[in-house]
C-alpha cells in the first residue's frame, strides 16, 4: 500500500481485487473531496457496484441510490441516480484526466456532479475542464484494472467498502 501523508484527504476502496488508495485533492475541488468523504462516512457507497466499466477508457460507480447490490431489483437503473444530498457546483481546473484520475460524473448540466464517480483506465484528456477531476489513485490501479467491463457489466463488480483512510 502507498505511503498515506494526508489520513483525512485520503480514501480508501476495498475491492474484490485488492484496495484502492486515492489521495483525494481538497485544493483542487474541495466541495467534490467533501461530498466522497461525507458518503464514505455515512457507509452510503458500500456495496455500490461500478455500473459502467468501458475498456480503455473508465470505470464508473458511485450511484449510492440504485446501484446497491444489496439491491439488485434496482441495478438496471444504476447510473441514473445520487444521493439525497444537493448536486454540486462544477470545481473544473487545469489538472488533467490520466489514468489513475478520479473524476465527477455528472448529466448534461455542468453543475450536476453528486455521488457517481469513475476512475480513468487511460489518459484522457477530451475530459479535461469539462468533468471534475478531484482525486487520484495513488496505490490498487491493479485492482482498478481488474472491474469487468460492461455498460452495464452482467455480474457487476461492487465496492466492498468506502473508507476514509483517518477512521480506518
Amino acid at each position: 500500500m502507498a505511503e498515506i501523508k494526508d489520513p483525512e484527504n485520503t480514501i480508501i476502496i476495498t475491492l474484490d481485487g485488492g484496495d484502492v488508495v486515492i489521495e483525494l485533492l481538497p485544493d483542487i475541488a474541495p466541495k467534490h473531496c467533501e461530498r466522497m468523504k461525507e458518503l464514505a462516512r455515512a457507509g452510503a457507497y458500500d456495496g455500490v457496484v461500478f455500473h459502467r466499466v468501458i475498456d480503455g477508457f473508465m470505470a464508473q460507480t458511485g450511484d449510492v441510490k440504485f446501484g446497491n447490490q444489496n439491491k439488485e431489483f434496482e441495478l438496471r437503473r444504476a447510473g441514473t441516480g445520487g444521493s439525497d444530498l444537493p448536486d454540486l457546483p462544477a470545481e473544473f481546473s487545469g489538472i488533467p484526466h490520466d489514468r489513475g484520475t478520479i473524476g465527477a460524473a455528472r448529466a448534461q448540466n455542468p453543475n450536476s456532479a453528486n455521488s457517481q464517480f469513475f476512475i480513468n483506465f487511460n489518459d484522457n484528456h477530451f475530459l479535461n475542464r469539462q468533468y471534475t477531476v478531484y482525486g487520484r489513485v495513488i496505490s490498487g490501479m491493479e485492482a482498478v484494472d481488474k472491474i469487468t467491463r460492461g455498460e452495464p457489466p452482467m455480474v457487476p463488480d461492487a465496492m466492498i467498502s468506502v473508507k476514509v483512510a483517518a477512521d480506518a
